[in-house]
């Protein structure tokens, strides 16, 4: 498995290569936004990406907003302490994780086989496990959720997998953090805001393709959860 490192200061790639390959993965890189994508349609053996936010030619929430359009791939990003609000945008268009530079690069490597991990589970092949929670469909073993008029819902692997959480516990409030350590499969961390903005965005999703139902609820200072009645 290939796994594309975008970032334009090259030691900080460099440094990345040589922990992938000890991670038995083949890195590719690219320095900027256009040449990454360019890169990820000629390699569809990319299995995850480690995407700086602060690129020339165009930014990482750029870059994952167009991976998003056709692509499940997980996303890695990688953010200065001062790109707050830049780390959101990127959740908000489809990333799946961050971390804060400066950084150690042995948490990268955590959350990259945390992500592997998330994404490979996913994809094998298991006995058919369906779940019909008011307006939704949810296929476990192929990832797919449809509304009851057919309509196919295109989620990331995160999203799925908080979507098929709650809907496995009709009526349980989960809370941020056991959000992230159930999903994300690691020891929660500062998590609030990361499963804030991937709720979110599966709610904004969900809503759009069910003519405005709110699936997944708030409970306020709780946590969240879909009520079947």
């Amino acid at each position: 498995m290939k796994i594309l490192i975008v970032d334009d200061d090259h030691e900080i790639a460099e440094l990345l290569e040589i922990y992938v390959k000890n991670e038995g993965y083949e890195p590719i890189s690219a320095d900027n936004g256009k040449d990454a994508l360019k890169k990820l349609r000629t390699n569809p053996d990319v299995g995850l990406v480690i995407l700086d936010i602060m690129m020339p030619e165009m930014d990482g929430t750029e870059v994952v907003k167009e991976i998003r359009k056709d692509n499940p791939i997980p996303i890695l990003l990688l953010s200065a302490k001062s790109g707050a609000m830049d780390k959101i945008q990127g959740l908000i268009q489809g990333a799946d994780d961050y971390v804060t530079k400066p950084f150690n690069p042995l948490e990268v490597m955590a959350r990259v086989r945390a992500l592997l991990r998330r994404s490979q589970n996913g994809m094998q092949q298991e006995a058919p496990e369906i779940l019909d929670i008011g307006p939704l469909t949810i296929n476990k073993d192929s990832h797919e959720v449809k509304t009851a008029d057919g309509v196919e819902v295109n989620l990331t692997a995160l999203e799925f997998g908080i979507l098929y959480l709650l809907a496995s516990h009709p009526n349980r409030v989960f809370s941020a953090d056991d959000i992230f350590e159930r999903v994300w499969q690691q020891e929660s961390v500062v998590s609030a805001k990361t499963v804030m903005v991937h709720v979110s965005h599966l709610r904004d999703k969900l809503e759009e393709a069910t003519g405005g139902n709110q699936v997944v609820q708030t409970v306020w200072g709780v946590g969240y959860k879909i009520e079947v009645l």
